[in-house]
């Protein structure tokens, strides 16, 4: 109870007590009459349930008064003083309670419970309750470890695109299809400068949303050093670890139930939730797209930043030396790969459907660079040399090509005006 609550109580106090201290000439059984009356009604206790305030109070609440003449000081609720002590539980009971505390100290409740019976530390006749253990322990600051405290201090990256911090935030449902759907807006934050390198409301926060993202933010700004991501599915995910390897990008995880280190990306989001979300009146998601990067583009990325005194993209352009942009090929990064075997027939079998390999491929492990997306469309690499995009099997034309000694074609066969020559992939 803080001293403004104990205040309180005694302000309570003496305005129950006043008239009989301050009466003059107040005899034995007015005093009693006024000691009844009090007695008989309802009040509304601080701090208390209890409604009624018995005559054993209300005397040593004038003796007290009286004993410290007039100082309002003494009607000021005291501590117990048998405070830290247990009342169901003896002495003996408590020390030995404690000490199996110091030699158990991650143990639960019920475990020391079930020590203390087995030990024989339990004095005979002492009930052993949980509450009642669980309170004795948290009385005495050992009902749970506290971690020490952690170093944390807050940081910023030296420079643009030094360090990116990337999250999923859940959005709007929108009507797709006559049915309301969820939204997430996955987003992606310049930790130097604020400046918002993607952010996009998708209808999924798997893998092939977040890796459309980040590819996006690639293209638009260049590559980062290093990426901050959460511990999430898809940011734990094989590919996207073999991505950012691929681009020179440090792929970094935050701390699991540690939200501070991601302390600018929830902060936009806030921002998102409080600035945007309201004034939008859209239905679709592309609306709610078109909507929102009108709003980081024309609004968020030109006004003055709080924490930095300057626009996200005042500061971001500042020191534009020092961006690396993305390479021509982005794209074939974010292909997924595939290993397989070539067969002595040249083949490779990939998605139920059969392909044509190069001669100098037959017996190796190769592998196959593809997107979901376009999933025909398959390069083959070997000890990490292209060799060209892979064909279907035509099982028909391959029956009519002969080849001599050495393994050469030598006959073309023509079909409908379009010449095939068998087994060339190059």
């Amino acid at each position: 109870m803080t001293k403004n609550d104990k205040r309180d109580v005694a302000v309570f106090r003496y305005s129950i007590i006043s008239d009989l201290v301050n009466a003059r000439d107040l005899n034995w059984g007015e005093q009693e009459r006024l000691i009844r009356e009090k007695c008989s009604r309802k009040w509304s206790i601080p701090f208390s349930e209890k409604t009624r305030i018995s005559r054993g109070c209300i005397l040593n609440w004038v003796k007290a008064y009286k004993d410290s003449n007039g100082d309002i000081r003494s009607l000021y609720p005291r501590g117990r003083k048998d405070k830290g002590k247990s009342r169901a539980m003896d002495e003996d009971t408590c020390l030995s309670l404690l000490q199996l505390r110091k030699q158990m100290p991650k143990a639960t409740v019920p475990i020391l419970m079930d020590e203390m019976i087995a030990r024989n530390l339990v004095t005979p006749g002492v009930e052993l309750k949980s509450s009642t253990v669980y309170r004795f322990l948290n009385q005495h600051g050992i009902m749970r470890q506290k971690a020490p405290a952690e170093d944390r201090r807050k940081f910023e990256a030296p420079g643009p695109n030094e360090l990116w911090q990337s999250d999923v935030m859940h959005g709007p449902r929108i009507e797709v299809d006559g049915k309301l759907r969820k939204t997430y807006l996955i987003a992606i934050i310049d930790d130097h400068s604020r400046l918002i390198s993607h952010g996009e409301f998708y209808l999924s926060e798997g893998l092939p949303s977040y890796l459309d993202a980040l590819e996006q933010a690639f293209l638009k700004r260049g590559l980062p050093r290093k990426l901050y991501v959460d511990n999430g599915p898809a940011f734990r995910s094989k590919h996207l670890e073999y991505i950012t390897a691929s681009l020179n990008v440090a792929l970094i995880h935050a701390r699991p139930y540690m939200p501070q280190g991601k302390g600018k990306i929830e902060r936009w989001f806030k921002t998102v939730r409080t600035n945007f979300l309201p004034r939008f009146r859209g239905h679709s998601l592309l609306e709610l797209n078109e909507a929102l990067d009108l709003w980081i583009n024309e609004g968020y990325h030109h006004k003055k930043h709080g924490a930095t005194g300057q626009s996200p993209f005042e500061r971001f352009t500042a020191q534009l030396q020092c961006l690396r942009s993305a390479p021509e090929n982005l794209r074939d990064y974010f292909r997924k790969v595939a290993r397989r075997k070539v067969a002595k027939d040249r083949s490779i079998t990939f998605n139920g459907k059969l392909y044509e390999a190069p001669v100098p491929l037959i017996g190796n492990r190769v592998e196959l660079l593809y997107h979901d997306h376009d999933p025909d469309h398959i390069e083959v690499k070997w000890k990490s040399k292209s060799y060209g995009i892979l064909r279907p099997v035509d099982l028909h034309i391959n029956c009519r090509v002969k080849r001599d000694d050495n393994n050469q074609n030598d006959v073309i066969i023509t079909t409908d005006g379009m010449g095939y020559k068998g087994g060339s992939l190059l």
